[in-house]
């Protein structure tokens, strides 16, 4: 641990999208040890059965028995109700003594991968999923961020889950890329104007997921699906574990440059 890195996460209330499965599951496990007793998670996903058993797991967990609060919030963030509920939840479980908030928005869908960007002539579906992966992003963010305004002694953190895509074109992506390069602005955004707000990128690298089950079976370019094919052969995937790990660390030190994007790799 170095000089400047502390110890834990503080007292917080920590909001974490897209919670049920993959890396936002291990991401609300492993935030869960870095917090201080008093600490809240609420894990928000559209399954309530993997919701409940995540949070039966975390009450057998050590900081479940420290007194760590879970509480789960069934929602489709697509919808204008779902952002709502979340922050209704949040400032349920809020009390003055917390003294960090994080909000990590991991929620986010694939697309269709398996057509090209002249396939796309409906615009209910592009909407669609721009709704579920961008605009509910900026509208839970900037809910959140009214909901618990800046006050001494608190401070916020938003975190992105990022992804190559978006700063790289990948030939048949053209959903997943265009989401997350306007989610990432979005965020560069937000930290030149909230220069008292942490604001993270977090690219957590190729992870062995479901998602990534989908990006290797059903990606249309061929050229690009025999690359995720040969990165599981290959043994190339990190586990959410081991990304995830490098993420807690990037917050306990707390050096990022604030909207800035920071890969797995760079690490």
């Amino acid at each position: 641990m170095s000089s400047s890195e502390r110890a834990d996460l503080g007292r917080a209330l920590c909001v974490i999208t897209g919670a049920s499965r993959g890396f936002g599951r291990t991401t609300a496990i492993e935030m869960s040890r870095l917090v201080k007793p008093g600490s809240v998670l609420v894990l928000v996903a559209r399954s309530a059965d993997d919701l409940r058993s995540l949070q039966a797991e975390l009450a057998e967990s050590d900081a479940g028995k420290a007194g760590l609060l879970v509480k789960c919030v069934v929602a489709d963030l697509a919808q204008m109700e779902g952002p709502e509920s979340v922050v209704s939840a949040s400032k349920e479980v809020f009390s003055e003594d917390l003294d960090h908030i994080i909000l990590v928005n991991n929620a986010a869908s694939l697309g269709d991968v398996s057509r090209f960007a002249k396939s796309f002539t409906n615009m209910a579906e592009v909407d669609s999923y721009l709704s579920f992966n961008v605009s509910s992003s900026l509208c839970l963010t900037a809910s959140i961020l009214q909901a618990f305004p800046q006050r001494p002694g608190l401070q916020r953190t938003v975190i992105n889950v990022t992804s190559l895509c978006a700063l790289k074109p990948f030939c048949s992506w053209v959903l997943y890329c265009t989401g997350k390069a306007a989610r990432e602005m979005m965020f560069r955004v937000l930290a030149e104007e909230e220069p008292d707000l942490r604001v993270l990128n977090y690219s957590p690298g190729p992870l062995d997921t479901d998602m990534q089950l989908v990006a290797r079976s059903r990606t249309g370019d061929p050229s690009l699906r025999k690359t995720f094919s040969d990165m599981f052969t290959g043994g190339r995937l990190l586990t959410c574990e081991a990304s995830c790990v490098k993420l807690m660390k990037l917050l306990l030190e707390d050096t990022y440059t604030s909207g800035a994007h920071v890969d797995v790799f760079d690490l």
